[in-house]
């Protein structure tokens, strides 16, 4: 009897141990794959000078592509041509194998600089992050290509609006006055 109960706590504590042991491997191997997806994501951003890839915390911030004029929230049609096609680049690298896996949302994160009230600025972002999602669903311009109905059917299903206000302000206003896209 004896006997049996150590074997049945030894087979326990080694399942235990397999548990852990698997758990970190799945989480060593989905930091792998995340930095794999990173890293083609920092490739394509090679064609938009300016737009920087924050690998750690899986955010892309378009900075001066996508900056705002104070208390505004209105898009160049720079800008949304930019918005457009890079993001039909993301949305591909997003269908492909680790993609499918991996990247389950983009949120649109919208930011103020600091002046105004917390209530004013929030708002702001969020209308902000709202033009983006504009611009990517909108009509292309003369001579755009436009997003194909996969792609829109892929922002429609991937993509949410966030506003942070000035929670998060850069060293200068206009820095603080951007969006960037957070994977989730």
């Amino acid at each position: 009897m004896m006997a049996m109960l150590a074997h049945k706590i030894e087979a326990n504590t080694s399942s235990k141990d397999r548990t852990a042991t698997d758990r970190e491997q799945s989480e060593t191997d989905r930091r792998n794959k995340m930095s794999a997806l990173m890293g083609e994501i920092r490739t394509a951003t090679g064609n938009y000078q300016g737009v920087r890839v924050d690998a750690e915390n899986a955010v892309i911030d378009f900075g001066d592509r996508a900056r705002f004029a104070t208390n505004d929230d209105k898009l160049t049609t720079e800008q949304q041509r930019l918005l457009r096609a890079f993001v039909s680049e993301i949305l591909t690298i997003a269908r492909g194998k680790d993609g499918s896996q991996w990247i389950k949302r983009i949120v649109i994160e919208g930011f103020t600089d600091k002046r105004g009230s917390y209530l004013y600025n929030l708002n702001l972002s969020l209308r902000r992050s709202q033009r983006v999602l504009c611009a990517l669903l909108g009509p292309p311009e003369p001579g755009e290509q436009p997003m194909s109905q996969r792609e829109k059917d892929d922002v429609r299903r991937l993509f949410l609006v966030g506003g942070y206000s000035s929670n998060l302000s850069k060293a200068s206003l206009d820095e603080s006055r951007r969006i960037e896209l957070s994977l989730e």
